[in-house]
């Protein structure tokens, strides 16, 4: 059911939007015919004339709607009770009546259109931030081209003080950039060659010398307005509900009013007096605020959360965050910085040099951060990998290649329990790296272990308070990881993390979710593509530092553009505050519906009444919902 909300983006001042523009135009003709024709200084003909103008005047836009969809979608919307009332107050000659329906509907219609293409074109205007002009470097000569016809391969220049037009890698130069517009995050980051930067960042001190890799409309900005825009179409399960009853209700309500206008046929009555009934129970009954009360707090959270970083995709996942009993953590990427560096290289048969050369070549092509520390550290110590053959990556578990002819292994300490290698002698050596904190790597073939290398990950530095205000809201909160248990416990009592349940598989992670969800709804957060699987079975799935990674973005139902789990704290308040929002403007619907219909079918109010009272309440359920999209409203 539709309550008249436009579909088209707006940018100018109100009073030129036309529905808005026409209320206010029949309103300036009817007011004057209401209060000339009581004082008696016009004729009722010139009176009626008037009000024969503003009534089309003010009705154009939404009694078209109304007829379309009655037409096109074969149902009764709450334009077409008023398209009734507006006809019957015509037919019993109350013509004030009928302009003051339309005049106040089409303004309370226009404001909610209004209203609703204000927040869609807000997170648009985002694109404003980005220059429309970029100092591209052809033949070693700056020239100054639109930023929408960069392409990718482009070699751009941004000076100090400038945004960036598009996506890129630095090639020259060092600055620090503010990323805001895209992650939500104010601080400066540091950037240098090779480094990634998105559009609408703003360069710092330095000149930076950039590699367009993306388009201008295809750039990091316009995907995060893109996938906004989507999230704004897409309906929550309560609104998917809301418009049922509606399909119902409005029919209902205009059979009703036909039944009452037959009453004095079947068993006597004044005419006037039902038919005036009928009228007022047709304006009485339209449940615009009701409509409105899920749409308007939905599109306004997810509009606030995409300004500031966090990407909704959609009203289900807005309403999921409200009511959200447990959050599960992925750790390495998550909790910390998932940058880990080698602090422990211990041979057992071979030298240290022979170890790492063997490690390295093993891990030189995986993309998981405790390979790229271990090739990272080789690199740092002037040992080069050894070539390998027939790399296999052992899911969860580490990964085996050929060296020499003979198969090698690096992986957990599990890895070479699986395989028959008694561990005895190395237990206590495990068991004082994992207690520091370390994660445990060890190397070796069919033969025996070779050597362990430990690593170890630094916390991010916000993740101790976020997970205090997640306890303050009554959440408890899981960690999941790969990791032994060792460090993962150390790691969890670091944190004040209620649960920990560690050396899981990419599978047990999604049975852990599934456990976990006996318990209440569930909110997994990870880095996006490892832990894809249980972000997908999770109630709503949070991808962690999404920004310039299309595959983080597409992995869970929320992205966090930035490394910041701050964001997430503000996803939670977010949803919550919807939920709340939403729920005060459905009851408040329900209390002025509970109010009106009897009082206008009782005779208590008139027309004018019915009318002023309906679209006051359309107009508080708007600007309440608005609120949802702001932190620090109450």
């Amino acid at each position: 059911m539709s309550c008249g909300c436009g579909n088209d983006d707006f940018t100018g001042p109100w009073w030129r939007y036309p529905p808005l523009r026409n209320a206010l135009l029949a309103g300036l003709i009817a007011l004057p015919a209401y209060v000339l024709g009581h004082l008696g200084y016009i004729e009722k003909t010139l009176e009626l004339v008037l009000y024969w103008i503003a009534i089309p005047l003010g009705a154009w836009y939404w009694a078209q709607e109304g007829v379309e969809e009655l037409v096109k979608e074969k149902e009764i919307s709450i334009s077409m009770l008023m398209i009734a009332a507006t006809a019957g107050s015509g037919i019993l000659g109350l013509w004030e009546e009928a302009a003051t329906l339309v005049v106040l509907y089409g303004a309370a219609e226009g404001i909610e259109e209004y209203t609703f293409a204000r927040t869609r074109t807000a997170i648009r205007a985002l694109l404003d931030l980005a220059p429309k002009m970029a100092r591209v470097l052809r033949n070693g000569e700056e020239v100054t081209v639109a930023a929408e016809s960069l392409k990718p391969g482009d070699q751009f220049i941004v000076r100090p003080g400038e945004a960036l037009a598009t996506d890129g890698i630095i090639v020259t130069g060092h600055s620090s950039l503010d990323e805001s517009p895209v992650t939500g995050e104010s601080i400066p980051v540091e950037k240098g060659p090779g480094m990634p930067v998105f559009a609408a960042s703003i360069n710092g001190e330095g000149a930076l010398t950039i590699e367009a890799t993306a388009s201008f409309d295809n750039n990091t900005l316009s995907r995060i307005i893109h996938l906004v825009e989507e999230a704004q179409e897409q309906k929550g399960r309560a609104q998917q509900w809301m418009e049922r009853f509606g399909r119902r209700y409005s029919p209902a309500v205009l059979a009703t009013s036909l039944l009452m206008l037959l009453l004095p046929w079947l068993f006597g009555g004044e005419m006037a007096f039902w038919s005036e009934r009928a009228v007022i129970l047709l304006v009485a009954a339209a449940p615009c605020a009701l409509v409105i009360s899920l749409p308007i707090a939905m599109a306004a959270g997810i509009a606030g959360a995409g300004k500031r970083g966090i990407l909704i995709k959609g009203g289900a996942h807005l309403e999921h965050l409200g009511t959200i009993k447990i959050i599960a953590f992925d750790k390495t990427g998550t909790l910390t910085h998932g940058k880990p560096k080698v602090t422990d290289v211990i041979a057992l048969e071979e030298n240290e040099t022979s170890l790492l050369a063997h490690a390295a070549g093993l891990e030189q092509l995986s993309e998981h951060p405790l390979a790229r520390a271990i090739v990272e550290y080789a690199r740092e110590k002037g040992v080069a990998p050894l070539e390998t053959n027939a790399s296999t990556a052992l899911t969860g578990a580490g990964t085996q290649a050929e060296i020499n002819n003979t198969l090698w292994y690096l992986g957990k300490p599990d890895l070479f329990r699986e395989m028959g290698h008694s561990l005895l002698t190395l237990e206590d050596r495990l068991h004082e790296l994992q207690g520091a904190g370390k994660t445990v790597i060890l190397l070796g073939n069919k033969s025996g272990i070779k050597g362990i290398i430990a690593l170890q990950d630094t916390l991010r530095d916000n993740v101790r308070d976020v997970i205090q205000n997640l306890h303050a809201l009554g959440i408890r909160t899981v960690m999941l990881t790969g990791d032994n248990i060792r460090t993962a416990q150390r790691v969890a009592e670091k944190l004040g993390i209620d649960d920990v349940r560690a050396d899981l598989k990419p599978d047990e992670k999604v049975e852990a979710v599934q456990e976990l969800m006996r318990d209440g709804p569930v909110l997994m957060v990870g880095d996006g593509i490892n832990d894809a699987p249980a972000l997908a079975e999770a109630t709503c799935g949070v991808a962690m530092g999404a920004a310039g990674s299309d595959a983080a973005i597409e992995a869970g139902d929320i992205a966090l553009m930035a490394d910041d789990l701050g964001k997430l704290e503000e996803a939670m308040y977010l949803g919550r505050k919807a939920r709340k929002v939403s729920q005060q403007n459905i009851v408040f619907a329900l209390i002025v519906l509970a109010i009106l219909i009897p009082a206008g079918v009782g005779g208590f109010i008139s027309i004018a009444m019915a009318v002023l009272a309906h679209e006051a309440s359309e107009l508080l359920a708007v600007a309440n919902g608005l609120r949802a999209g702001r932190l620090n409203s109450t």
